[in-house]
């Protein structure tokens, strides 16, 4: 049996093999509380393992990506859409001589302050807080209240392990801020998270739509389709190919001009199609109305809310129930919707229907 690679060892090689623009393992700006480094592991492998054994990840199983709580076994969910962006984000790193370890644990965080329900979710629960403070949801101010990235950092920071968060190195957590909009990275595995979100999120979409009957590969539009293929596979391919060959010895992470308008085109044909309007669509209201019931029943009724919860802010109703609604997965949120706003059928106690038997 050969010698045991240590974390020092693991350093060393990243300096020998990784890109310049790289962000090194032993360079990193640390933890807000200072840790001992682990004997084997690199901080963001260790990052990404706790990452991936934190209870959020594993909520993400029941959570919606675009199809609200589907019947089918094969549409995506927020956990798989999360393990691709992840494959994909480390196909981009690796060519690029980018650390893939936190590349991936970037990836595997992105998405962990998702509400239940999607971004449909995410936008009542804002409109319930802006509702709550009093505050114009359509404002700059209101716009901020509640954005699926900054909870992400929230559960990681503040929530996660009873209160005491997971310390994650301070370039993962930045990853994990920035993977969306105008939110630009510090390091370039962050901004390959980011472009491997939408690669991913719109590749699947069209795939989980076509399983669906909503779409077929007939209704894309064809300029788009003509530069980025036919098919799910290709188009990823294609993307894949053309960021590590735009990318290749620059220090940011980039798409060809031609590449990257085929992209916007599709994901602004699915934005017509597919996420605000049409069948898929058809359950949201309800879960509008869900989300901001529920907040708005906890928010009277703090108490009935979980300790960790109201442990995470001091004495903020809003904020503690926020916390506690956007941690559901969906099963979760109608179960306990069901259990506060539907009647269920009196029931005669146990002992009685025996003593009625005879």
């Amino acid at each position: 049996m050969g010698k045991a690679i240590v974390r020092e060892e693991l350093e060393r090689r990243e300096h020998e093999t990784l890109s310049p623009y790289a962000c090194f393992s032993d360079r990193s700006l640390g933890r807000r509380v200072p840790e001992e480094p682990d004997a084997l592991r690199g901080c963001f492998q260790c990052d990404r393992d706790r990452v991936l054994h934190s209870k959020s990840f594993r909520r993400l199983a029941n959570k919606t990506q675009v199809f609200l709580a589907p019947e089918g076994d094969h549409y995506r969910t927020r956990l798989t859409h999360t393990l691709e962006v992840a494959q994909i984000a480390r196909d981009i790193a690796r060519p690029l001589g980018l650390n893939e370890d936190l590349t991936e644990a970037i990836a595997l965080g992105h998405d962990l302050g998702h509400t239940p329900f999607g971004h449909v979710g995410e936008r009542a629960l804002s409109r319930a807080i802006s509702r709550y403070r009093k505050v114009d949801p359509a404002s700059e101010e209101g716009l901020r209240l509640f954005s699926h990235n900054e909870q992400s950092v929230r559960i990681l920071e503040v929530l996660e392990r009873q209160g005491r968060g997971l310390n994650l190195c301070h370039e993962v957590l930045d990853g994990i801020r920035c993977h969306r909009g105008s939110l630009r990275a510090m390091t370039l595995e962050g901004r390959v998270v980011a472009k491997a979100d939408r690669i991913a999120y719109v590749c699947h979409d069209i795939d989980d739509a076509e399983r669906a009957g909503l779409l077929s590969e007939e209704d894309l539009p064809s300029g788009p389709c003509s530069v980025l293929g036919r098919s799910s596979s290709d188009r990823i391919s294609t993307m894949v190919q053309d960021l590590v060959f735009a990318s290749s010895g620059r220090d940011d992470i980039l798409m060809s001009e031609g590449v990257w308008r085929a992209l916007s085109e599709l994901r602004s044909f699915l934005f017509d199609h597919l996420y605000t309007k049409g069948d898929a669509k058809y359950e949201e209201p309800k879960a509008d109305r869900m989300i901001e019931e529920l907040f708005d029943y906890f928010v009277s009724h703090i108490d009935e809310i979980p300790d960790e919860y109201r442990r995470s802010s001091e004495d903020r109703p809003d904020v503690q129930v926020a916390d506690y609604v956007a941690g559901m997965t969906d099963r979760y949120a109608l179960r306990v919707f069901e259990e506060l706003k539907v009647p269920r059928a009196w029931r005669v106690p146990k002992l009685r229907r025996y003593n009625e038997a005879f």
